[in-house]
């Protein structure tokens, strides 16, 4: 199965995350991506299984796949379980989420 997102679709979502929301990235790689020293992480990517991530552990670079909670083929799916990704990160790690209206 190809990837139900095409390069613009990737490139806006990951380009947001990176721009602007660099923390949850941390946090979900933390919490859902097994790699609870990360001390920085960007998104690299995603399909419709999952994101992929670069985080930072002891100083070098380690590649992180973190999958959805379901097969995703649409855009406005991706927003939604991103956030259901953070806000499940933020409960594992004990972290008080922002607000909705900061998404």
């Amino acid at each position: 199965m190809g990837n139900p997102f095409d390069q613009e679709v990737i490139d806006a979502v990951t380009g947001h995350m990176n721009a602007d929301h660099p923390e949850d990235s941390l946090l979900i790689v933390r919490a859902l991506g097994d790699q609870r020293d990360a001390t920085s992480a960007v998104m690299t990517g995603l399909d419709g299984a999952g994101a992929d991530f670069e985080a930072t552990v002891e100083g070098r670079p380690v590649t992180v796949r973190v999958p959805w909670s379901r097969p995703l083929t649409e855009r406005p799916e991706l927003r939604l379980e991103v956030v259901r990704m953070y806000h499940e990160a933020c409960e594992l790690l004990g972290v008080e989420p922002r607000g909705a209206q900061e998404h």
